[in-house]
């Protein structure tokens, strides 16, 4: 069977690009969107700027999505578009919001099936239409054709292309006002796509040079971005960065995410955080077995003289720079819960695309290593 590829999702990026909102909702037939975001964010000048941006658009507003969304999460969501009578999604905040945003439309589209009950092969064309609007630069959720969503206390991952946003808005605007501690985990979160999706052995060259280039915007952008949240040109290509992890990971990803996902379901961790923790010890398994894996990563970065050894510590010296405190104990994450984390770690498909094999035994190693 050939390789398939898409790029297919329109995007807007600018300062002020939130702007073309009201033109954007009424070419795609919109004259009463739900807005699925988090409650803290309905207190913030971002939530403002984009009830402006609706230029007297009435807008009805479902704003319980958590941290980690869950499947009631989609069901009040859902239950909120038909009340209200919408005709649209705009998925407006990080990655949650943006997961929570895609799915809801799984249930507008057959209201006799669950969220579990979802089954690729039934009909999903025509999806109510949904514009994506992180506020953000992590997941890069926006511009993917999955959503991750907590079922059963366990993470599962749902895939359909027709899931794919009709339109992304990436305003830097949006993100000014995200603290330091935020902007660092998401900014991590964006790094480890780009690193495990280039290094993941799949064949799909076009990733593989959306993710190096994704890594040299953050490499130079990164830092700034958490130093300085008026840094507009800053944010702006981390917000390209993360778009561009989102992606190259349709080209799939590794055991760092299998190792977050479980850190986030049973132990609450901030995804990207999750990620952060873990990255530099896989990132060390791996090039113990395969020689020269980040050895292009470190070119990336703009490391002079690459190598696996230099590359991994670049990587630490980043998350040194931005304050991601190492350790998973530091996080709260108690010793006591490695056996049931190393479970849902192997369960999960993420593992299967490392670069080299790893076991439930390895995982349980890694996360050994990471406390």
């Amino acid at each position: 069977m050939p390789t398939t590829f898409s790029f297919p999702t329109t995007t807007l990026f600018e300062a002020g690009a939130r702007r073309e909102l009201r033109g954007w909702l009424a070419k795609l037939g919109s004259f009463r969107p739900l807005i699925v975001t988090d409650a803290s964010l309905t207190k913030t000048n971002a939530f403002g700027l984009l009830q402006a941006s609706l230029d007297g658009m009435k807008a009805a507003v479902f704003s319980d999505v958590r941290p980690n969304p869950e499947e009631a999460d989609v069901e009040g969501a859902f239950k909120a578009y038909r009340d209200h009578g919408c005709d649209s999604v705009i998925a407006f905040g990080g990655g949650s919001a943006m997961d929570a945003g895609k799915a809801v439309r799984l249930r507008i589209k057959r209201p006799d099936k669950t969220l579990a009950q979802f089954e690729f092969a039934a009909d999903w064309s025509a999806l109510a239409p949904l514009i994506a609007i992180p506020t953000t630069a992590g997941t890069g959720s926006e511009v993917g054709r999955s959503s991750v969503i907590i079922m059963d206390h366990r993470k599962q991952v749902i895939f359909h292309p027709a899931l794919l946003a009709s339109l992304v808005i990436l305003d830097p605007e949006f993100t000014r006002e995200l603290p330091a501690k935020l902007t660092a985990a998401t900014g991590a979160d964006a790094l480890t796509h780009c690193i495990e999706s280039f290094t993941s052995p799949e064949f799909h060259p076009l990733c593989d040079g959306i993710a190096l280039e994704g890594i040299h915007l953050i490499a130079g952008s990164l830092v700034r971005a958490v130093k300085d949240g008026g840094d507009l040109e800053a944010r702006g290509r981390m917000q390209i960065a993360a778009a561009m992890g989102g992606i190259a990971f349709q080209k799939d990803l590794g055991a760092t995410h299998s190792l977050a996902h479980p850190l986030s379901s049973l132990c609450g961790l901030h995804h990207g955080l999750a990620n952060a923790l873990c990255l530099p010890f896989v990132m060390e398994f791996n090039a113990a077995r395969k020689p020269g894996v980040y050895r292009r990563v470190g070119i990336a970065l703009g490391l002079p003289e690459p190598s696996d050894s230099k590359t991994i510590g670049a990587v630490r010296t980043m998350f040194d720079e931005i304050e991601l405190q190492p350790g998973l104990r530091a996080h709260g994450v108690d010793e006591s819960r490695i056996e049931a984390l190393a479970d849902q770690a192997f369960a999960d498909s993420c593992h299967l695309t490392n670069p080299v094999p790893v076991t439930r035994e390895d995982l349980r190693n890694l996360y050994q290593s990471a406390l």
